[in-house]
């Protein structure tokens, strides 16, 4: 457990710097192994919160502390990467350590921001903190779909969740500081749950960030690179259909290889729902 003390913590102050952080990696990688046992769990949440994406829900993150700001970090990417409405991931969280002890205050901000159709995902490296609990309660009386993730196997967090991904991650080089290998493992998990569910729902194509949101330069050049590669045309030529396309790289690969102009191919990818392969399936190969 977390809290444990590692079994080499009294040689932790005379160790190098190097052998220090040879310790430190050694211990991530067991950490990221632990993960393999839960990967059934992690593609069930997927399947799931699939589902409740395509039928108009929306996936919320809860989580206090650390945690919370995990969840925060992978929302808040979540638009940008995969081109979807800024409410559709929110992380409901908190940071003072009296109000992560909180469980009305997780039930009553959890309340407001879930219904029936939606998923929880409760954060919590422990698996005790009140406020999470709280939160779940709340999905629990709304009716939406509770997934927890933490490093204590069989804890109170897991055991209020529909699907439990539980990693053992064990004792840290300093106790008790989730910040390191639990919070890494949390990361972890939470980068596969909303890039494989945004990757099911079409928002990627072939591994490019084919939603992607060109609101800076960096990004306009990431869209510009990936109209050009998937649709074998100068970059030149992939600005130039971007700009006619109001930066979507899903419409302008389309007025590209079917030859349409911008109104027309936007038509064709609202009618595949937005799923651009299943636009270009239609489109004969040269």
């Amino acid at each position: 457990m977390s809290e444990h003390v590692h079994p080499r913590a009294d040689e932790l102050d005379d160790l190098t710097a190097l052998e220090f952080v040879q310790l430190m990696q050694a211990e991530d990688l067991k950490a990221v192994e632990a993960m393999r046992p839960q990967l059934h769990q992690v593609a069930q949440a997927v399947e799931q919160i699939v589902e409740r994406l395509r039928s108009g829900g929306g996936l919320r993150y809860i989580g206090a502390g650390t945690s919370g700001m995990i969840a925060r970090l992978d929302a808040a990417e979540c638009p940008a990467t995969f081109g979807v409405p800024d409410d559709l991931v929110q992380a409901i969280t908190v940071e003072g350590a009296a109000e992560e002890d909180d469980r009305e205050l997780g039930r009553s901000a959890a309340t407001s921001r879930l219904t029936a159709g939606d998923v929880a995902v409760g954060i919590s490296a422990s698996g005790r903190t009140a406020f999470v609990l709280g939160a779940l309660e709340a999905a629990a009386t709304a009716g939406a779909l509770r997934v927890a993730i933490t490093c204590h196997p069989g804890s109170a967090v897991g055991r209020s969740a529909d699907i439990a991904i539980e990693i053992e991650t064990g004792p840290e080089l300093i106790a008790g500081s989730t910040r390191l290998k639990a919070g890494t493992v949390q990361k972890l998990i939470l980068n596969m749950l909303s890039t494989a569910v945004f990757t099911r729902l079409a928002r990627t194509h072939r591994g490019r960030m084919v939603a992607v949101v060109a609101a800076n330069a960096k990004l306009r050049d990431r869209a510009a690179g990936i109209v050009a590669d998937m649709s074998s045309v100068s970059t030149d030529e992939a600005r130039r259909a971007l700009e006619a396309a109001d930066g979507d790289a899903r419409v302008a690969i389309i007025m590209l290889a079917r030859r349409l102009d911008a109104t027309e191919a936007r038509k064709q990818l609202a009618g595949a729902g937005g799923d651009l392969k299943a636009v270009l399936a239609e489109v004969p190969r040269a």
